[in-house]
């Protein structure tokens, strides 16, 4: 059973930073898709990053294209959110979701079909 641990939210003012990590229980790491997804209270989980480790692919949602930077380091099996110019739309708890082995193309990692694996979740709060 895959193991996701996220953590690195908290409370911030707009224009701010933050950087979330997730760590992943699983030994061939490299292999996998990994993803964030954030919901807002009332709106339904969305995507906002992920990043394809085998093909070096990553994928982001225009929302967060500019501000926000999905890396990954494979010695520490755990994957990072760098959040940056935080805004108060950005409020949300944030998920990170590890991908299946099943092939699927592109498109499909920006929203959750892919997605086997799935974290707590970690909140954050932006505040005007």
């Amino acid at each position: 059973q895959v193991q996701l641990v996220e953590s690195g939210g908290g409370l911030v003012q707009a224009g701010g930073s933050l950087r979330l990590s997730c760590a992943a229980s699983i030994r061939t790491f490299t292999s996998y898709t990994m993803g964030w997804f954030r919901q807002a209270p009332g709106k339904e989980r969305e995507f906002v990053a992920a990043t394809s480790w085998s093909g070096g692919s990553t994928y982001y949602a225009d929302s967060v294209k500019g501000r926000f930077t999905i890396s990954g380091d494979g010695a520490k099996n755990t994957v990072y959110l760098q959040m940056n110019s935080l805004k108060p739309e950005d409020t949300a708890v944030y998920y990170c979701a590890v991908a299946g082995d099943t092939f699927y193309s592109d498109r499909y990692y920006y929203t959750a079909r892919p997605y086997k694996y799935w974290g707590q979740g970690t909140q954050v709060a932006v505040s005007s």
